[in-house]
């Protein structure tokens, strides 16, 4: 159903081909691989690959003598990602839940895990995975927003700080994952070597909306009674007026087996 206010919610795969296109996601997903220090001849694992957005950059990588393992339990986004390195022989697309990781242990040299952790039952269980697939010396990248310091300006702040507690109470199934990447990656056995916290910032209305979903989501705080409807629209109608600023914290931490 279509939302009365701002987008409707794109399709996921659209959602995260336009999400990574844009300056800030090209630049932490750039930073992350070149900290992964991926060599040729490596095998490199993308969980939750999604479309496939990463898996061109990390064929290209790990080079001919390497391969490339997408894992997502999606069909749709698997299909996306076929497509995407159909021509691509040394990537491998493979359907499986991340808490149940489709790789045999001990084979990877290299894995990335972004955006997926905030949705998923287990962080916990999929990091163990993680550590079961990935040998002695490897090297692990870890990417997820921190959804409690999401903020929205606007005249009515309270309204903005109802939307950031709907989001993390409501919207989003682990929305506070990116500040505990470090302790978990720790728990499940991994060496913790570089914690990034970076600030995605939106200028721009429409594209903020269809990321961080400020149409679409009022509408469900209105409906669970988190906002006034009226409130809510006045909000929403305010901040497509201009100037916009909304901004969330995204934590990448790199770490080793």
């Amino acid at each position: 159903m279509s939302s009365t206010l701002g987008t409707s919610r794109p399709d996921q795969a659209s959602y995260m081909l336009r999400a990574a296109a844009g300056d800030a996601g090209r630049a932490y997903k750039r930073r992350m691989l070149d900290l992964l220090d991926i060599r040729a001849g490596q095998t490199a694992l993308d969980v939750g690959c999604g479309p496939g957005t990463d898996l061109p950059a990390l064929a290209e990588r790990v080079g001919d003598g390497g391969t490339v393992i997408g894992v997502d339990r999606d069909p749709d986004m698997l299909a996306r990602a076929r497509e995407r390195t159909e021509d691509l022989h040394r990537v491998e697309i493979r359907e499986g839940d991340a808490h149940a990781l489709p790789v045999e242990p001990g084979t990877v040299d290299r894995a990335k895990v972004d955006r997926v952790l905030m949705h998923v039952a287990e962080p916990a269980d999929v990091l163990a995975q993680l550590h079961r697939a990935t040998r002695p010396g490897a090297r692990i990248g870890l990417a997820e927003p921190d959804w409690d310091t999401l903020v929205v300006d606007a005249e009515d702040l309270g309204t903005s700080r109802a939307f950031t507690r709907f989001t993390t109470a409501e919207v989003v199934r682990n929305a506070t994952i990116g500040r505990s990447l470090a302790r978990l990656a720790e728990r499940a056995g991994f060496r913790v070597e570089t914690v990034l916290a970076t600030t995605p910032v939106f200028r721009d209305f429409d594209a903020a909306d269809h990321t961080l979903g400020l149409g679409r989501n009022m509408e469900k705080a209105i409906a669970a009674g988190h906002v006034d409807r009226d409130r809510g629209h006045r909000w929403f109608a305010g901040l497509s007026q201009g100037p916009f600023y909304a901004s969330f914290t995204l934590v990448t931490v790199i770490c080793s087996r």
